[in-house]
């Protein structure tokens, strides 16, 4: 994965993205791993830095790690955006956003442990999945297109459903990891009280090239 920001024209501004990346990057293939009890000069060693450009970045590795969970979230959150802007009907963009992150845990392992890792503190947080999944059950609300008494209730549920629906494809490798995520989101959309033929019928509608995009943005 790569670091969401601009490349500068300087060349010791692009020396320390450079290294600021490579640290990221180190960070979340130790997220990726379930490995964070480990010290500074082991992350820099994986980064291939010296331990003093660490602390040109971080003053500490809960920083950096902190970081590199925000960084692989808004990621996410932008393939998702740019695969769902043609869209206008909020219940289309809901279920398009739930069933591509279904076959990101697949395509995009990295990305994905990097995320559940990060799980239990995304609710609360104004970026990343949950932020965009709030901002689409709004709009939904607002198009009266969902019947939603309670905001936060449901996001539990969406959250929660994306979530467990990760964990599972990557415990159970063999699983159809397509089938599953438009079968979550089906559910998904009936919680939300949309018809169940609807609800079926959005799901079947075919899904941008989700593969092409990743490689051209270097997501892994």
């Amino acid at each position: 994965m790569i670091d969401r920001v601009t490349v500068p024209q300087n060349r010791l501004e692009r020396r320390k993205l450079r290294t600021r990346t490579a640290l990221i990057s180190a960070a979340q293939s130790l997220l990726a791993a379930g490995n964070q009890n480990v010290p500074v000069l082991q992350i820099t060693q994986l980064a291939d830095v010296g331990m003093g450009s660490f602390y040109n970045h971080f003053e500490t590795k809960e920083q950096l790690f902190e970081a590199a969970v925000d960084n692989a979230l808004e990621a996410l959150g932008d393939v998702l955006d740019a695969l769902t802007d043609h869209l206008t009907d909020p219940a289309e963009i809901f279920a398009h956003s739930v069933r591509l992150t279904g076959r990101l845990h697949r395509l995009a392992p990295k990305m994905s442990k990097v995320v559940l890792s990060a799980a239990p503190g995304q609710m609360s947080s104004d970026r990343g999945l949950a932020a965009r999944a709030r901002r689409d059950l709004a709009s939904g609300i607002e198009a009266g297109r969902f019947s939603i008494p309670d905001l936060d209730l449901t996001l539990v549920v969406v959250s929660g459903a994306v979530v467990f629906l990760g964990q599972l494809l990557h415990d159970q490798p063999d699983r159809d990891d397509a089938a599953a995520s438009d079968r979550i989101t089906e559910d998904l959309l009936r919680f939300v009280g949309v018809p169940d033929e609807e609800a079926r019928a959005i799901c079947a509608q075919p899904l941008p090239d989700l593969q092409q995009l990743l490689a051209d943005t270097a997501i892994c």
